[in-house]
């Protein structure tokens, strides 16, 4: 049998098959480490630094494992990726005759029963709309896969897609006259059969753990579960061990019952009308909260003037709607649906309101047209061990950042990970030659009305010195269109063209592309660039960092879990919010060396950083970069680039 620091080795596959590749130690200790956890049906937790390789070091073994392996994600941008461009190369260099599947949430492929509703209905918002519904009606008729993603002439975040994909709500299921041509059904037989299925943390939950959408046969059948980008996880198990229930689901309900009405019961006119009515009230409860995207404690829903009577008012009205669909049922599947829908919104909806569950908070959160009503568990630990019980297999959780200061302890007790192994192998870069931390003096508290302006002013002379090519990343988007705002005047100022994007402007793949052609950029973002970002080479030669990353105290979610941990008697603040953010600042720093010939300044503008007695956890969590607190020596640093 081939030895793993064989294949690994100067001369092993690997380096004949992909140009450029380089032996790194580290990269073949955590393949070794990963191989033996796999043979164990063991629990590894394991950071491994920018550079180290560690796509390849899970994959490699997973693909000599002999097992069913499941691959989660954090996004469907990095699924994408390992389907396409890591997976078919490892296999290829190996030989493998192992079949691989790409799995997505079934929002992602076309519904071929939505897409007839929608072009026989022929009412869409736009005749844009219409035109995308008629190219991707042509798409549906030549895909294999559905996957919208490969419908390229139509933008993946058209509205138009909700009207031709279906939802785990929505779904005819075993009842859809389109059955048999089922493209979700299609990509999920294609899972059960192959040996690696690529999934996104998001579909793993949903799908697999709580066993929502069908696919409770993946879990059993499978020897290997990886974990990669595992630092999202807490945050993603959180979302779905919890319960949540949308005014938007309301309002799509209503979309579909008039559609299927109109179809199978134009002559039940009291339909239609009931919609108008629960449709109304929907929106009635979200205009008892300001039009501003935020979050809102149960104490703070509750002061608002009318919300508790909207939300009785809706709960009425959709028992009225459950009541009259009963009646229409029988007439047609799709009112079968969305009889069984309304009894389910129904149902949640008074779940949340009488809030029985213990260990979980109830809070809301407002999007432009929605309200989000959520229940979120305090602690999953326990949940999750549940769930990894039973069938013996092998779970691995990777990422870059997990440790604080090499300590796992703050990730494995969140995730219930007590019986984990732990790994850590720091980066193959050489930091102390291609780094520089600058930590300006004399900057305000972070809490200053003024703060934003004087982290701009300090890190103005620094992008002039880098030339722009620059990552702004702030904590907040008030945060951010102040800076971009501030940025232009001084840029205008002094004369210098150095363009200057914002997150949201138009789609992150864009942006992140101008970013790179253009060479001389400066880029403000918020949380969307904090991670899972790779810009190499000299695009990017600085990474300004506003305020050391905290969560903001009064989220309803951390102020409930501070209130817990302090009943306990345990300091929220050093055993929770420190370690999360000591990660967060690890991920946004983690932007600025991407390769071996990068070079780069990453400034923290935070004076706490230096004036607080935790800052030193902070910045010996990060990479060993040299650091000053001088301007001096960053505009030396960028002279001798």
């Amino acid at each position: 049998m081939t030895k793993l620091s064989d294949i690994f080795s100067h001369d092993g596959p690997l380096a004949l098959g992909i140009p450029g590749y380089r032996v790194r130690a580290q990269q073949v200790e955590m393949a070794e480490r990963i191989a033996a956890a796999i043979t164990a049906n063991s629990i590894l937790v394991a950071e491994a630094g920018t550079g180290t390789g560690k796509t390849f070091a899970y994959l490699v073994p997973a693909l000599l494992s002999g097992g069913k392996v499941i691959v989660s994600t954090g996004t469907k941008n990095l699924q994408d990726q390992l389907f396409t461009r890591d997976i078919p190369t490892v296999r290829k260099v190996l030989g493998s005759p192992l079949k691989v599947a790409l799995l997505k949430g079934r929002a992602n492929y076309v519904c071929h029963y939505y897409l007839e509703r929608s072009l026989a209905d022929g009412r869409f918002p736009s005749r844009e709309d219409a035109a995308y519904a008629a190219r991707i009606a042509r798409f549906a008729k030549k895909t294999t896969t559905g996957d919208k993603s490969d419908c390229r002439d139509v933008p993946e975040n058209s509205a138009v897609w909700n009207l031709v994909t279906s939802s785990r709500e929505n779904c005819l299921g075993h009842d859809c006259p389109n059955n048999k041509e089922c493209f979700v059904l299609a990509a999920r037989r294609e899972a059960l059969a192959a040996d690696l299925v690529v999934v996104n943390h998001h579909l793993f939950f949903a799908d697999v753990m709580l066993r929502d959408e069908g696919t409770a046969e993946l879990l059993p059948a499978c020897n290997t579960v990886i974990f990669d980008e595992a630092h999202q996880l807490p945050e993603t198990a959180s979302l779905f061990f919890g319960d949540n229930v949308s005014t938007a689901q309301v309002i799509d309900l209503m979309r579909d019952v008039r559609s299927e009405g109109l179809i199978s019961a134009r002559d039940c006119l009291d339909l239609p009308k009931l919609c108008g009515v629960v449709e109304k009230a929907a929106k009635d409860l979200r205009l008892t909260l300001p039009v501003e995207a935020a979050r809102f404690s149960l104490g703070q829903l509750e002061e608002r003037m009318g919300f508790d009577n909207a939300l009785v008012g809706l709960i009425r009205e959709l028992e009225l709607l459950v009541a009259l669909l009963q009646t229409q049922a029988q007439r047609s599947e799709g009112l079968e649906n969305c009889w069984r829908r309304a009894v389910e919104l129904a149902a949640q909806y008074q779940r949340w309101q009488k809030g029985a569950e213990t260990d979980f908070v109830r809070w809301g959160e407002t999007y432009t047209l929605s309200l989000q009503l959520n229940a979120t568990p305090l602690v999953i630990a326990n949940i999750m061990q549940k769930q990894m019980t039973g069938h013996p297999r092998a779970w691995i959780f990777t990422s870059a950042t997990l440790a604080i200061q090499r300590d796992f302890g703050h990730y494995c007790s969140e995730m219930g990970l007590d019986l984990a192994e732990s790994a850590f192998w720091d980066s193959p870069f050489d930091y102390d030659r291609q780094a520089l931390l600058y930590a300006p003096k004399n900057l305000p508290d972070p809490n200053d009305y003024a703060y934003t302006e004087a982290v701009v002013k300090a890190a103005f002379p620094v992008l002039q010195a880098s030339g722009g090519r620059a990552f702004f990343l702030c904590t907040s988007l008030r945060a951010m269109r102040r800076t971009h705002e501030l940025l232009s005047e001084a840029l205008e100022r002094a004369g210098l063209d150095f363009p200057l994007l914002i997150q949201g402007e138009s789609s992150k793949n864009e942006l992140l592309e101008r970013f790179r052609r253009l060479g001389n950029a400066i880029l403000v973002g918020s949380q969307s660039f904090w991670e899972g970002v790779d810009v190499r080479g000299e695009a990017l030669s600085v990474v300004v960092i506003d305020k050391l990353p905290f969560a903001p105290p009064d989220d309803p979610v951390l102020s409930a879990r501070i209130e817990r941990m302090k009943n306990e008697g345990k300091n929220a603040f050093m055993e929770y919010q420190l370690p999360r953010a000591v990660i967060n600042i690890k991920q946004g720093a983690g932007r600025l060396i991407r390769d071996e010939t990068d070079r780069g300044v990453l400034m923290i503008c935070d004076p706490r950083l230096i004036t607080k007695h935790y800052g030193k956890r902070i910045w010996r969590s990060l990479p060993p970069m040299k650091r000053t607190r001088e301007l001096d020596d960053v505009q030396a640093f960028f002279k001798t680039s």
